[in-house]
C-alpha cells in the first residue's frame, strides 16, 4: 500500500536544513532529496524555483534547455507567471510507474489507481487534481504550517533534552569514575598504614632481638679473651717458676670458672632463640575471599522523581512534650532520640535509666523500658528497630517496639561509647579513651576503627554520617566546632564554627545534606551546610539542649532538653 512519495528522512533532512538557515525561496527539485538550497532562478515552464547547480543542468540538458528561466532580479514578476498547477507528478513507491493521484482518509494514505484499486476497492478516496483546487489559500495550509513550526519546536526542544541528558550522563560517569578512584586510593592508603605498622613491628622485633644477641656475642667475646689471657699467664709464671704469681693466676682463673656470666648468655640466648612468621588478618582474607563487588552503580533517578526533598528553613515552637513519668526519680535528661517511622518518637533518658516511646500523633509518653545504665544517645536502624548506646558499662543495646520496648541483643565494644549513627547498616560510634569512631555491622563485627586525635578527651561527642557515607560529623564541644573527617582514616576535611556555636552537641543530617546542631550552653540551634563552608542560627533560648531529630512526615524538629523533663517541638513549615 502505498504512503507518501517523499521518505520521512528527506522532510526531516530539509526540517533540519531550514533550522540553521532561512531563505525567501528554496530550490524545489533539491527539496525532494531533503537538501534545503537557497533559490537563484525560478523556471517559468516547470514552475519550480532552481539552485545555481540545478539551474546549470537546465542548461545543459537539451530537453530542458529551452525552458524560460527567471534570474533572481526577476522574483517579484514569479507571481504573475506562477500559475496553480493541478497535476500530480510525484510516482508512487509500489507502483514504480504510476501517479500518486489519490487519498484514502479512512486509512490516511496516499496511492496510485493500482494501490486503490487493489488495497481501497470499499474505501471512500479523494481524487488529489480536484481535492487540491485552492489548498494553496485555505485555511488548511496555513494549519499545517502551524502544526509543523509547533512540531519542529516541539522536536528541538526533545533533541535538547537529549543532548543535556547525554551531557549529564558524561558528567555523571565522570563523577562515578571519580568516586571509585577515590575510594581506590582511601583503601589503599588504609591498607599501605596498616601494613606499615606491620613492617614497623617486625623491624622492632628485629631490632631488640639483634641487640640482645650482640650483648651475648659481647659477653662470649669478653669471656673468650679473659680465658685465653689467664692461660698464657698461667703457662709464662709455672714456665718462669713464678710460683706466687701463679697461684694469683689460679685464684683468678678460679674465679673466672665460677662466673655465671656464660650461663646467663645462654638463658638469653635461648629466649631469642624464636621463630617468629606473619600472620595474615583473618578478617581481611576473608573479606577477599568473599564473593563480591567493588561498588555498585545506585539509579537516583527513580526515588527522585517521586520524592520531594524536604528543606528545613525556620524553626517555630509548637510547644513541648512531658517526658516525665511516675516512676521517675530525678528530672529527665533526653541525650538521644530519633524517629522510627510515621508516628514513634523515642528518648533516651539518661538521668532515669530509661527509654522511652512517645507517640507523635498525641505528644505523650506510651511505654518505657528501665536499663541496667544510663543510655546516651540512639540511633535509627529499621522502622521498629534502633540501637543505644550505654557508656559507662561499654555496651550498645539492640531494641524493638514491635509488640513492646523490649531488648533484642546487646554488643560489647572496647571503648566508653556515646553518640552513634547508622548509615547502610553500619553502625558508626563515638567514643572515648581514647577518642575514637568504632565502625560495626549490626551484629557487632568491628569493621574499622578510626583515631580522633583532635577531639578532646573530657566531653562526650555526637557523630553523623553523611548519606554517601565518605564523611563524619563530630561534634566538638571542647573547642565549640562541628568537624568532619574522612570514613576510612578519620582525616580532617573541615571545621565550622559560630560566635554563638558553644558547646555543640546533638546533630541530624537533613534531606538536602544540611545539618541540624543544637547547643548545650545557650540553647542554640544552627543550619550548618554539608561543606561546613556556611551555616545561621535558627533558634535561641535559655533551654540547655542535648539532642535533635526530625520527623518529615510531620514536618517537626524535636530537641531534647537537661534536667528539664521535656522535649521541644518546633514546625517547620
Amino acid at each position: 500500500m502505498a504512503v507518501s512519495g517523499r521518505k520521512q528522512v528527506d522532510l526531516i533532512g530539509s526540517v533540519e536544513a531550514g533550522s540553521t538557515e532561512d531563505f525567501d525561496h528554496c530550490c524545489e527539485p533539491c527539496l525532494t532529496t531533503g537538501q534545503r538550497i537557497e533559490a537563484h532562478g525560478f523556471c517559468v515552464t516547470c514552475q519550480e524555483y532552481l539552485c545555481k547547480n540545478c539551474h546549470d543542468v537546465y542548461r545543459k540538458t537539451k530537453v530542458l534547455r529551452n525552458h524560460q528561466i527567471l534570474q533572481r532580479i526577476d522574483f517579484d514578476k514569479i507571481q504573475a507567471t506562477r500559475k496553480s498547477n493541478n497535476e500530480c507528478t510525484e510516482m508512487c513507491q509500489v507502483h514504480k510507474k504510476e501517479i500518486i493521484k489519490f487519498y484514502c482518509p479512512s486509512h490516511h494514505a496516499l496511492g496510485c489507481n493500482d494501490c486503490i484499486t487493489l488495497g481501497h476497492r470499499t474505501c471512500k478516496v479523494d481524487y488529489i487534481p480536484e481535492k487540491c483546487v485552492g489548498v494553496a489559500d485555505g485555511k488548511k495550509f496555513d494549519g499545517v504550517m502551524k502544526k509543523l513550526d509547533e512540531k519542529l519546536k516541539e522536536a528541538s526542544e526533545i533533541s535538547k533534552k537529549a543532548k543535556n541528558s547525554r551531557s549529564n550522563i558524561n558528567d555523571y560517569n565522570k563523577e562515578i569514575i571519580k568516586a571509585i578512584t577515590e575510594f581506590r586510593k582511601e583503601i589503599n592508603d588504609r591498607l599501605d598504614l596498616m601494613q606499615k605498622d606491620v613492617l614497623n613491628n617486625a623491624e622492632e622485633i628485629k631490632s631488640n632481638t639483634n641487640k640482645i644477641i650482640q650483648h651475648v656475642l659481647d659477653t662470649c667475646e669478653n669471656m673468650i679473651s679473659s680465658i685465653k689471657g689467664l692461660q698464657l699467664s698461667l703457662h709464662a709464671s709455672k714456665s718462669n717458676h713464678q710460683d706466687g704469681q701463679l697461684y694469683i693466676d689460679i685464684k683468678r682463673a678460679e674465679s673466672t670458672l665460677k662466673s655465671d656470666k656464660l650461663n646467663d648468655a645462654e638463658q638469653t640466648l635461648r629466649h631469642t632463640n624464636m621463630h617468629y612468621s606473619f600472620q595474615r588478618n583473618s578478617e581481611l582474607e576473608t573479606l577477599f575471599c568473599k564473593k563480591m563487588v567493588f561498588g555498585e552503580i545506585v539509579d537516583h533517578s527513580r526515588h527522585e522523581s517521586t520524592k520531594v526533598t524536604k528543606t528545613v528553613d525556620r524553626l517555630v515552637g509548637k510547644g513541648d512534650i512531658n517526658v516525665k513519668t511516675s516512676s521517675d526519680k530525678m528530672n529527665s535528661s533526653i541525650t538521644g532520640c530519633a524517629v522510627l517511622n510515621t508516628n514513634k518518637l523515642v528518648l533516651a533518658d539518661r538521668n532515669n535509666n530509661k527509654i522511652k516511646l512517645i507517640s507523635i500523633e498525641n505528644k505523650v509518653v506510651q511505654e518505657k523500658k528501665a536499663l541496667d545504665s544510663g543510655p546516651f544517645d540512639i540511633a535509627e536502624m529499621s522502622q521498629d528497630q534502633f540501637a543505644v548506646t550505654i557508656p559507662f558499662i561499654k555496651e550498645i543495646v539492640v531494641m524493638t517496639t514491635d509488640d513492646k520496648l523490649s531488648c533484642v541483643r546487646s554488643i560489647k565494644v572496647e571503648r566508653k561509647c556515646y553518640g552513634i549513627d547508622n548509615n547502610q547498616d553500619r553502625l558508626y560510634v563515638a567514643c572515648l579513651s581514647p577518642p575514637s569512631v568504632t565502625v560495626l555491622n549490626t551484629h557487632g563485627d568491628i569493621l574499622n576503627n578510626i583515631s580522633l586525635n583532635f577531639l578532646s578527651p573530657d566531653y562526650a561527642p555526637y557523630i553523623a554520617v553523611r548519606k554517601d557515607s565518605k564523611l563524619l560529623y563530630i561534634s566538638d564541644r571542647g573547642n565549640n566546632s562541628i568537624t568532619s573527617v574522612s570514613s576510612l582514616q578519620g582525616d580532617v576535611t573541615a571545621i565550622y564554627k559560630h560566635t554563638d556555636l558553644i558547646r555543640p552537641l546533638g546533630m541530624l543530617e537533613l534531606d538536602d545534606g544540611s545539618l541540624l546542631v543544637c547547643c548545650y550552653s545557650n540553647g542554640s540551634i544552627h543550619k550548618v551546610n554539608g561543606d561546613l563552608k556556611e551555616g545561621k542560627m535558627m533558634h535561641k533560648d535559655k533551654t540547655i539542649l542535648y539532642s535533635i531529630c526530625y520527623s518529615s512526615s510531620y514536618n517537626e524538629v524535636y530537641v531534647g532538653c537537661c534536667d528539664d523533663n521535656k522535649l521541644k517541638v518546633f514546625d517547620t513549615q
